[in-house]
């Protein structure tokens, strides 16, 4: 799913507030080494006391910290481009009556693309209504691993990820790490967690 490219909202700008803004990024970049890059979210009583003390509003206060969760979402993204050839997997783990399984990887110049299929016996699933958690895949601190969408329907969902660099295709021996979410932000783990060893 690409983003759509940021767009100025206004040409407007007092340059009388660029050291302002300057200590606002330094204050932010300070914030986010000392939370070790977990900002976690103020109380509503701290957020009501800023709201107060700096005469702002409290939902904008609220919604500055909620942005300031995600930062992840704003990181540049790579889109894979170049296809170059699918590599076989043919790999699945079963837990608690669900078959996860990756059948292979696209690789591409720049990306390797995995799908993560999730199946299970779906007879009794309200055909309106499907629980939805969030997978997140881990390989290693060289490589960045981003959702980008995915979809299902009754006894099956799929999330796609795109990883860079792109694996090796000789890729034996890496261990792909799935953790499951009920979040999307990624703070509550299930328990759900299995690796697929290539």
């Amino acid at each position: 799913m690409k983003r759509m490219p940021f767009e100025r909202s206004t040409n407007h700008y007092e340059e009388h507030l660029l050291p302002i803004d300057e200590q606002i990024c330094a204050l932010l970049k300070k914030r986010k080494d000392l939370s070790n890059n977990n900002p976690g979210f103020p109380s509503d009583d701290a957020i009501s006391n800023w709201a107060i003390k700096y005469d702002l509003y409290e939902d904008y206060l609220s919604s500055f910290f909620q942005t300031l969760r995600m930062e992840d979402f704003f990181k540049p993204r790579v889109e894979p481009t170049g296809f170059r050839k699918h590599l076989p997997v043919l790999k699945s783990v079963e837990i608690d009556e669900r078959l996860y399984s990756i059948t292979f990887i696209r690789q591409y110049e720049n990306a390797s693309v995995i799908n993560l299929n999730v199946d299970w016996d779906g007879t009794n699933d309200s055909p309106h209504l499907h629980e939805h958690c969030d997978f997140g895949l881990f390989i290693g601190d060289e490589y960045d691993c981003r959702q980008d969408g995915g979809g299902g329907s009754t006894g099956y969902f799929k999330y796609n990820y795109i990883v860079s660099p792109p694996l090796p295709d000789d890729f034996s021996g890496l261990d792909l790490v799935v953790r499951e979410y009920s979040d999307h932000f990624r703070e509550e783990p299930t328990g759900i967690e299995f690796v697929i060893h290539l």
